[in-house]
């Protein structure tokens, strides 16, 4: 008996320590609403406009919160100094890239992207040496731009200022910078593998703006959501085919490469397998060529040509911006010579009204997903290892300070009353710290280069009166987008 009551108080004191320890580490983490089981806060949050509901919530709790979506935690910053904290004060701790299991599906955490660890740091240096290693090039990335944006611009002349939605000649001309940097070469806008890889994309594209319910059912249930029919699958099987796509080239790449002249990022992921032959655990595999392509692909299409869409819908919402910035595409660059990027320097008010464009449109709000990648502590809160973070962009992008009016779009918010063009440290799209987007520099160069070709050479006629066209964005699953829209292209 005297045994059996020594053990009753040892599993007491046991469940004790373990209630205060738990006790203990909830307490220090950060506030947020009770959580339902398995639900956790779904139904305290709309689903189509996550954004809106995570900025009552931090009314509420505060800049650092958390929410549970499903059975995950998930810690939400909100506002620019608790960004600016995590990201970049304490980048190391908040380096992880949170797992969306309708990502992981697909890219397997192998890509530049959505990887962690050793490997993610392996293939984004690669992958960042690559990319500058071919700027500097013979052939370089900003003459690659200057060539598409003249086949861009030829094919819009073609439509004889009949209106239509330009969004597709953009997805076009953008993808076809990736290729060549990727598959070492454009394809003809009518090639027929080129539509089909497009097609595919594209309808995951929109797809993911018409089942977002499936998405996030997917992201809070993967296993269940895995053997349920739906539109999700179609998906999944889309992003297949992708993958086979891109498996083919490899393969093409494989037979007729030379190892002392690489033609694309392709060409020097091979050439770096064949250096780590030796090494058992390299990161450099078939599997991860195939995700970081594919990454590549993703990050350096759809986030510019929808950024230059929804550019072309506000300025020919505000004819007099359109205006202006013609007028200085004509004072320094002219009509006939191609635009560069050492123009952009002498061009202000333009720059002012691309980083506007980004500013107002903020095309991810809830920032890509990061993770702690061990205990951290932050603002004297607790935060175990592997958590998921959403560092929103919204509430830094639209702050009222820092933007006067954010919900108005006006170039000068990044002009002073000089006319020069005004940095603002709250300006991060492209996010910050070390996950910051690899392709940020080239998706500058785009959005400069192309909309200064096309405004150089037409001028934006709407199908409807100006002060009638709709700016504000339709809100999918990850990111905004503008409404659709037709236009007619005017030869100046």
């Amino acid at each position: 008996m005297e045994l059996l009551g020594m053990t009753t108080i040892f599993l007491l004191i046991c469940v004790s320590c373990l209630l205060l320890v738990t006790t203990w580490r909830n307490r220090k983490q950060p506030p947020g609403p009770i959580a339902l089981p398995l639900a956790g806060n779904m139904l305290q949050l709309n689903p189509k406009n996550l954004p809106e509901s995570l900025k009552k919530l931090s009314e509420k709790y505060g800049p650092v919160f958390t929410i549970r979506l499903g059975p995950r935690k998930i810690v939400v910053l909100y506002g620019y100094d608790v960004v600016k904290e995590a990201l970049i004060d304490q980048a190391d701790d908040f380096s992880g890239r949170g797992k969306l299991p309708i990502l992981e599906r697909h890219f397997k955490g192998s890509g530049v992207a959505t990887s962690n660890g050793e490997t993610w740091k392996q293939l984004r240096r690669f992958a960042l040496t690559t990319l500058r290693d071919f700027g500097m090039g013979k052939r370089s990335i900003e003459e690659r731009i200057q060539e598409e944006a003249h086949f861009l611009v030829e094919r819009i002349r073609n439509t004889h200022e009949e209106p239509f939605n330009p969004g597709i000649f953009l997805i076009h001309a953008v993808s076809n910078i990736i290729c060549s940097i990727v598959f070492g070469d454009r394809f003809d806008y009518e090639d027929k593998k080129f539509l089909t890889l497009i097609n595919l994309l594209d309808e995951n594209r929109k797809m993911c703006f018409s089942i977002i319910l499936f998405l996030q059912l997917y992201n809070f249930f993967p296993t269940l959501m895995e053997f349920l029919p739906g539109p999700h699958q179609k998906m999944i099987k889309n992003n297949e085919e992708v993958d086979k796509f891109i498996s083919e080239i490899i393969a093409q790449h494989q037979k007729t490469r030379d190892p002392t002249c690489p033609r694309d990022f392709i060409d020097a992921f091979l050439n770096k397998m064949d250096q780590e032959k030796g090494n058992g655990h390299s990161e450099f595999t078939v599997e991860s060529l195939s995700s970081s392509t594919l990454d590549l692909f993703l990050a350096g299409t759809a986030t510019t040509s929808t950024t230059l869409q929804y550019g072309l819908l506000i300025l020919q919402k505000y004819p007099e911006i359109q205006e202006k910035v013609q007028k200085e595409i004509d004072g320094v660059i002219g009509r006939d010579r191609r635009p560069c990027m050492a123009d952009r320097s002498q061009m202000p008010y333009t720059d002012a009204v691309i980083h506007e464009i980004q500013r107002f449109i903020d095309f991810i709000p809830l920032n890509v997903p990061h993770t702690v990648i061990k205990d951290t502590k932050f603002r004297n809160y607790f935060i175990p290892k592997d958590t998921m973070i959403f560092p929103l962009l919204t509430p830094i992008l639209h702050d009222s300070k820092e933007f006067p009016n954010p919900e108005k779009f006006d170039p000068g918010h990044f002009l002073n009353a000089n006319g020069t063009f005004k940095k603002s440290d709250f300006f991060m799209p492209f996010s910050a710290g070390k996950r910051i987007c690899a392709g940020e520099g080239l998706a500058r160069m785009e959005l400069f280069i192309f909309l200064t070709s096309i405004l150089q050479n037409f001028t934006l006629k709407p199908v409807v009166h100006h002060k009638d066209i709709d700016i504000t964005p339709v809100v999918t699953v990850m990111t905004n987008k503008p409404r659709p829209y037709e236009v007619s292209f005017v030869p100046r």
